[in-house]
Parts: structure tokens; C-alpha cells; sequence
């Protein structure tokens, strides 16, 4: 299976989530898995190598300190 056809079958896979999350629990429920969803992708990316947290933080730090 290549790259963009795993991507999309995780997508598929998460809009279904998504789908009986408001379906069967509500918009709370929904924007809980939603949320989780998303931090479930970026600790993925850090595990993987593909995101640097400390570069990630540090850039939150200085957008803090320059406003």
C-alpha cells in the first residue's frame, strides 16, 4: 500500500470516528475525539521524528515574548 492510499484510509478511518462520535454522542463527544484525534497525530509525529518538540515549544515561547 503506498503512502497517499494509507493516508487516506486513515482519513477515511478518523472521518468515521468522527461521524458516530456526533452521531451517537453529541457535539461534546465530538470535539473530544476530535481533539484527541489531533494529539494522537502530533505525539505520532514526535515519536516518528518528523515534528521537534523542543523546536515547537520554543517557538510558542518567543511569539509569548515579542507581543
Amino acid at each position: 500500500m503506498d503512502a497517499k492510499m494509507m493516508w487516506s484510509a486513515i482519513g477515511l478511518a478518523f472521518g468515521t470516528a468522527l461521524g458516530f462520535a456526533g452521531a451517537f454522542g453529541g457535539f461534546g463527544t465530538f470535539v473530544i475525539v476530535l481533539l484527541l484525534g489531533l494529539l494522537g497525530l502530533v505525539v505520532g509525529r514526535v515519536v516518528a521524528g518528523q515534528v521537534d518538540l523542543g523546536e515547537l515549544l520554543s517557538s510558542f515561547g518567543t511569539r509569548k515574548g515579542s507581543s
